[in-house]
């Protein structure tokens, strides 16, 4: 009977179990996404990392003779197998090494002389890995014999730099002594990005000087022998370094916590007697689980919207269902049965259905890619409530059976004492809530909190009650306005909407919900868009920013050339300058400060073309070269430090400013630099012989030929090299690189946890927009008997089948005009009512977070009301195709 029975009701019954279906997808799959996306973005991020922050480094100075740097490879897994857990299981590649500091070693040579009269300050490096990761082009490894001097090995680049070749002896001068050593072999690495090269940089780009009297910066590599005589002769005390790789890949955002606590307890660990660990990966860890955090507190309540919405569809359709059967429910229980009876008998019907349905959405769910965490709960749940909803409605609904049905439609539906009473609850509820959510905070590490993650829904639900206690008040006075119009479609229409016949409370809050979380996840996305443009025009404020070691005087006018570049403003930054109150001999020292030279003039023309929203401060536009302080842009921290006025050194000349004007950032800085001064380049006097020299460059263009570029700029950078070291330079101290606009913001894009960023806007767009319109269409066919009759009995007045169509607008335009402009309203005040509780100013770091409403989300909300009349019209027809309106009044049990 139970199998006749679902035959009967397979339309009501499929669809509980397609919302079934859809809400057990929803709570299995989002999950599962956030999961798998979050895991993507922490290894993406920790690959990134250089190795400095990434690697656990231990390391200890020892003296020389103390011991040999042979012994210490033997304890690299040891070290490795005794760090905290979960670390030893995660950690990759691994290397020691022995080294000798360049800053206490310097280099000459008679055989042949070293090119060059600058100090060369070359370090030496024993380290295992390197051989295997090297070409000898030239010469052969270091295998330095016991008592003979230390045999090394030099990269191309610097047997080119410095004119060395196998053969070549060296004196190596220390604290106390000078150590001989002889040159045995050239080599080039297999692949220079291999992190076994992380320390050896300067070895592979030795650092030519910028000016006369800086020294050459680099490294040799020799063997264990080679470095502990070295060391034994100079008086150069060696470090021991035990490196240890977190591999990324086996990284997963579950264990952040633990990895996190890792890192920081094997820094407070010691080691060895003096030994240092070096590893910033903990605050790289935490600044990614604060973004992970905040993401999640979006998808949680993104998810609790849907799901709320979902709910609500599923008790308005489990209500449909009862609604349908009334009369046989009222039959069986005028013929004798109980409310158990009737209960079994709808749950005999619905257990072969609707836990399939939501299994079958469970397994779905768990096929997309990601991690599963714990156990699905909420499937469970979801089951049970699909099962018994229409069991439980049917029981509560029979305990009253009427004789005589009376017509619903002749006054208004007056609320219980009860409904009000909950409604006020729910109001009260909400505010409760949004008042300890903005002072706890909702943090889905520490675990959930089903209260405050329903908060969000909450303020929907509350919305949505005191729309449907307003709502009255202005449709009766358009009932009034409506009554006066010529024709009585839109009296009719008004009327029914104001007697409540769409405008039930469960479909507006259901439609309400569903909007509230799309606008809600827009907002959210385009406030954290805009701050993320924000930031990028600070960092490259034009259409690329061009970045060396050192640029020639005159570079401008041939970058200028390069094809596709319409403007070119030069700059120079650079960190840790010193900060004087004047120029005597008496000045005081103020600190250090980011110092930034900008061509201004230059400037405004290239973010004119450039089209960047950046504010070129007129003080700075207007100042001129004189014989007094030039005006300058200081950090408040700087402003606080100097006053009004003082001075900043420029490429070692100290050259005195007066603040004109005092900025939180400057576009060119970078993002979160505390202390900085900005100085107007025009202003600022310079001498033929001893020009500022550029090491940046802004460019204005649409389609710059960056390779073009590139080589123009290291053209001007040997040239520049050229110049000061007196000789031919054949490759720039650091190539030039280009960083445009619209890479670096897709870079933020693909940063940390975005792409669970974009899954919540992408979940509660989509989802919120398909919800509404379900809702619509729920509200419609809730009414479809009592429409039914009103419009065959109008047919005999001579309505139109089109008449017809537009008196559903007008009574479906109340419901969804107030439930879109309320969502609209709830779903962009979310975010400011919620506060930091969102965490926000993680996505975007550096630059406040302000609440932007794109225009984009409010046509997104005008299209959703359109869709959703379409939606009502779709299932009006569908409904009276079956119905057969002229049949209606001969039918139906009422009757006038």
């Amino acid at each position: 009977m139970s199998v006749r029975r679902i035959r009967a009701y397979v339309a009501q019954l499929g669809l509980l179990a397609v919302l079934g279906l859809v809400a057990a997808l929803l709570v299995t799959a989002a999950p599962r996404l956030a999961n798998g996306y979050a895991d993507q973005g922490l290894r993406a991020d920790v690959a990134r990392l250089p190795h400095l922050v990434r690697d656990v480094s231990i390391a200890v100075e020892r003296q020389p003779d103390e011991s040999t740097a042979a012994g210490g490879q033997y304890s690299l897994d040891r070290y490795a197998d005794a760090l905290p857990q979960p670390l030893p299981t995660l950690v990759g590649p691994r290397w020691y090494a022995a080294g000798l500091h360049e800053e206490k070693l310097t280099a000459t040579g008679d055989d042949p002389p070293m090119d060059g009269g600058a100090v060369k300050m070359v370090g030496l490096r024993a380290q295992t890995g390197v051989q295997e990761a090297t070409e000898v082009v030239a010469g052969r490894w270091p295998a330095t014999p016991e008592g003979g001097p230390a045999e090394l090995a030099v990269s191309r680049a610097l047997a080119e730099r410095l004119s060395l070749r196998p053969g070549t002896r060296l004196r190596l001068t220390g604290p106390t002594g000078v150590a001989q050593a002889q040159v045995v072999g050239v080599f080039e690495p297999i692949d220079a990005d291999d992190p076994v090269w992380d320390d050896l940089a300067t070895a592979l780009e030795p650092i030519v000087p910028l000016e006369d009297g800086d020294p050459y910066v680099t490294r040799a590599v020799t063997d264990w022998v080679g470095l502990d005589s070295v060391a034994s002769a100079s008086g150069v005390p060696p470090v021991y370094s035990w490196r240890y790789r977190v591999d990324e890949n086996r990284l997963t955002s579950s264990t952040l916590e633990q990895v996190t606590a890792a890192v920081a307890e094997t820094r407070r660990t010691e080691w060895l007697p003096g030994s240092t660990v070096q590893s910033s990966l903990d605050f790289a860890l935490v600044r990614f689980a604060g973004q992970l955090n905040a993401v999640r507190t979006l998808l949680a309540i993104v998810q609790a919207g849907l799901i709320a919405s979902l709910l609500g569809l599923i008790l308005l359709a489990a209500r449909l269902v009862v609604q349908r059967r009334r009369d046989e429910l009222a039959l069986l229980r005028a013929r004798g049965a109980s409310l158990g009876a009737i209960g079994r008998r709808t749950l005999a019907e619905a257990l072969p259905v609707q836990p399939v349905a939501v299994l079958a959405g469970a397994v779905i769910g768990s096929r997309l890619p990601g991690r599963t965490d714990g156990v699905p709960w909420p499937v469970l749940l979801l089951a049970v409530l699909t099962t018994a909803a229409v069991p439980v409605l049917a029981m509560l609904t029979g305990r009253r059976v009427g004789t005589v049905t009376r017509r619903t439609d002749l006054a208004r539906q007056r609320p219980s004492l009860r409904r009000l009473t909950v409604e006020a609850s729910v109001v009260v509820l909400a505010v409760a809530g949004v008042l300890l959510l903005r002072r706890r905070g909702l943090d889905p590490a520490g675990g959930v909190d089903a209260y405050l993650s329903s908060v969000p829904v909450l303020v929907a639900v509350a919305a949505a009650v005191v729309a449907i206690r307003l709502l009255p008040w202005p449709l009766g006075l358009a009932g009034r306005l409506a009554g006066r119009a010529r024709g009585a479609l839109l009296f009719l229409g008004v009327a029914r909407a104001g007697r409540g016949a769409p405008v039930a409370l469960g479909p507006l809050a259901v439609l309400i919900v569903a909007v509230s979380t799309g606008v809600f996840g827009g907002v959210v996305t385009t406030t954290v868009a805009a701050a993320r443009d924000r930031a990028t025009s600070l960092t490259v404020p034009a259409d690329a920013l061009l970045t060396g070691y050192a640029f020639a005087p005159d570079a401008g006018a041939g970058l200028a050339e390069v094809a596709g570049v319409e403007a070119v403003a030069r700059l120079w930054v650079d960190s840790n300058r010193r900060l004087l109150s004047d120029e005597g001999p008496g000045a005081r020292q103020l600190g250090q400060a980011r110092v930034l030279v900008l061509d201004v003039p230059a400037f405004a023309e290239v973010v004119a073309r450039s089209g960047v929203d950046v504010d070129v401060p007129a003080a700075l536009r207007a100042a001129g070269r004189g014989d007094g302080p030039v005006p300058a842009v200081v950090s408040p921290r700087v402003a606080a430090a100097v006053g009004a006025a003082g001075v900043a050194d420029v490429q070692g000349r100290l050259y005195g400013f007066e603040v004109a004007a005092v900025a939180e950032a400057f576009p060119g800085v970078g993002l979160g630099v505390e202390r900085f001064v900005v100085l107007p380049w025009q202003a600022l006097p310079e001498y033929e012989y001893t020009p500022i020299i550029p090491n940046q460059y802004l460019l204005a263009g649409d389609d710059i030929d960056q390779e073009q570029l590139l080589g123009v700029a290291d053209d001007a950078q040997r040239r520049r090299q050229a110049a000061v070291l007196g000789t031919e330079v054949t490759r720039p101290q650091l190539p030039a690189s280009v960083q445009t606009w619209a890479a670096y913001r897709e870079g933020l894009d693909r940063s940390g946890a975005n792409e669970v960023l974009t899954l919540a806007f992408t979940a509660g767009a989509v989802g919120g927009t398909v919800l509404a319109v379900l809702a619509v269409g729920f509200a419609v066919v809730a009414d479809a008997g009592g429409r039914g009759r009103m419009l065959s009995r109008l047919r005999t007045l001579g309505l139109s089948a089109a008449h017809g169509r537009r008196l559903l607008v007008y009574e479906l335009v109340p419901l969804v005009l107030v439930a879109a402009v309320t969502g609209a309203v709830v779903g962009a005040g979310l975010p400011r009512i919620l506060g930091p509780t969102l965490g926000l100013s993680a996505f975007a770091p550096g630059v406040p977070i302000r609440d932007h409403l794109d225009p984009v989300v409010v046509g997104g909300v005008l299209a959703l009301v359109v869709l959703g009349l379409l939606a009502g019209l779709v299932a009006e027809n569908l409904v009276n195709r079956r119905m057969r309106l002229g049949e209606v009044l001969r039918l139906g049990e009422e009757n006038g």
